[in-house]
């Protein structure tokens, strides 16, 4: 067990006294969670939402980078999204041809 784990409600580091997570509990968390990003950032945003009760005067953004934005390696491409077309397309190929014709 870390002994770098969250002195709340200030949320200072326990072994450290940086602003927690710190950079040794930052390194442990992403060998425990290596192979699992998702679960990884859902464990720190529960933990998000505590700090936003705690620190009310600490902005979103400031948080959100503190508890989340560490999470993904810089130099990691973003997942490819695919994109749904806004153009209409027809129900029935030639559709429209024959309607021209009637």
């Amino acid at each position: 067990m870390t002994t770098h784990g969250p002195v709340m409600p200030i949320w200072s580091c326990g072994g450290c006294d940086l602003p927690w997570p710190c950079p040794t509990r930052k390194r442990e968390l992403r060998v425990e969670y290596a192979g699992a990003p998702v679960s990884l950032v859902l464990y720190l945003g529960s933990y998000l939402v505590q700090a936003t009760e705690d620190l009310p005067w600490t902005s979103a953004g400031v948080l959100h980078r503190r508890f989340l934005g560490w999470t993904r390696e810089t130099g990691q491409p973003m997942p490819a999204v695919q994109q749904r077309s806004t153009a209409a397309l027809s129900a029935e190929p030639g559709r429209e041809a024959r309607q021209q014709g009637v």
